[in-house]
């Protein structure tokens, strides 16, 4: 019998999708639930899985955009005995390799790991990290090169730049130069960005306020404490979860931040959604924190961690990035100075914040060098007036100043110990 695979649909309004790769060949076996393809819409990647077991056909080939519904491969299960074969005689011979491993074998693997020989791969050099993983699992060079599944541009890349040094080097004299031109097919998560980017210029009165903080308090809070957190938490405290709780306490004081305009209407809602603008090999993308008000340090980075992890992989679901309140990016790690971020509508806020630079600031009337961030609130001055934009922007500063605050909703830590 023949059974279709269609295009699942990734969310609600979205009618086209690209098929970026398929991950099995045209006539192989495949067995059910596999990994047959990947697809990428407008807002998020997923996976085309077999919904049978059989021989596969593939009807759409790579890099088309396609309407969702649409076939993309039969997989004709007359042949579902036969992959069920395949996956037995894998599992069996597997179990049986490692059952009669003997022991000069893996002296041979040992051996082969350290000088390369007899892989015909002499010219690999392994890590010895990666040798001592290699020992102790009993893989030689050849088992990890044959375990690759599919070579990505970024190792391509780096081979690339790798030769380019090497040939350098060696010779003393700059590469002979090109004036080639590439030329690539805008992928759709591409497309709806750029469309995203010029209707924010166009449909909405952005303003940016800048602000300065010294991170001195932070770095050395991090610094004392880096430890213990990790060790209670099993995750890194780092800068980005700071600036988060502290626009989450200051949203909270000025609510019109945290709001967006829905026709003749203004939205208000009473929680924060914070969305996290990640850097992802195939543009970029914003995952949401829910309810940053009622999360705690640990809690912001586990989610962050969570969150950027699958953005990389470009396993973020449509629910994950749906909704969100208020952005914060962070150009800092790519060494941005400063910048002006644009809004994500219809959010009506967005806080950017930058690299640390030791600068010469004024303390208590001497010139002491800090470590000092800029950073920049953009906004839509159709809802949000200067008065609450700076005075947002200072309060966050405040707290990241001075991360006791941030315990005490904001507020002087003193003055509410003396209950004034």
């Amino acid at each position: 019998m023949i059974v279709e695979v269609k295009v699942p649909s990734p969310g609600e309004s979205i009618s086209e999708v690209e098929l970026t790769s398929w991950l099995v060949k045209d006539g192989d076996i495949v067995s059910v639930d596999q990994e047959l393809a990947e697809i990428e819409s407008d807002k998020a990647t997923l996976s085309l899985n077999a919904v049978e077991s059989g021989k596969i056909s593939i009807k759409i080939p790579e890099g088309e955009t396609v309407k969702v519904g649409s076939v993309a491969c039969t997989i004709d299960t007359d042949f579902a005995d036969e992959a069920k074969a395949v996956q037995v005689a894998g599992i069996q011979s597997f179990d049986k390799e490692e059952k009669e491993a003997p022991e000069d074998e893996k002296k041979k693997v040992k051996e082969s790991v350290e000088t390369g020989e007899k892989t015909g791969y002499e010219n690999i050099k392994v890590t010895p990290l990666a040798r001592n993983i290699m020992e102790e699992e009993g893989l030689s060079v050849d088992d990890i090169i044959k375990g690759l599944k599919k070579l990505t541009a970024k190792e391509v890349q780096k081979v690339k730049e790798m030769t380019s040094d090497v040939t350098e080097a060696g010779s003393g004299l700059v590469k002979e130069s090109s004036r080639g031109i590439s030329r690539k097919k805008m992928s759709q998560l591409r497309k709806k960005l750029a469309q995203r980017l010029v209707s924010v210029k166009n449909e909405t009165a952005m303003l940016t306020t800048f602000n300065e903080v010294d991170m001195s308090q932070i770095i050395g809070l991090r610094k004392k404490y880096q430890t213990a957190f990790i060790e209670k938490h099993n995750i890194k405290l780092g800068f980005m979860s700071f600036f988060i709780k502290a626009s989450a306490v200051a949203l909270a004081e000025f609510p019109v931040v945290n709001s967006m305009i829905d026709g003749t209407d203004i939205l208000t809602p009473d929680y924060v959604d914070v969305s996290v603008a990640v850097q992802s090999p195939k543009g970029l993308m914003v995952p949401v924190i829910r309810n940053v008000e009622a999360l705690s340090l640990a809690g912001i980075e586990s989610e962050l961690k969570r969150l950027a992890g699958k953005a990389r992989e470009g396993k973020l679901t449509m629910n994950e990035m749906k909704g969100g309140t208020f952005t914060v990016t962070n150009g800092g790690i790519f060494g941005s100075m400063l910048s002006t971020p644009l809004i994500n509508p219809p959010q009506s806020a967005i806080l950017g914040m930058h690299n640390i630079v030791e600068r010469p600031v004024a303390v208590n009337g001497k010139v002491e060098v800090r470590p000092v961030m800029y950073v920049a609130l953009s906004y839509d001055h159709r809802l949000i007036d200067g008065k609450d934009s700076v005075g947002f922007l200072v309060k966050v500063k405040e707290m990241l100043e001075d991360p006791m605050r941030i315990l005490f909703g904001g507020g002087d830590p003193f003055k509410a110990v003396l209950d004034l």
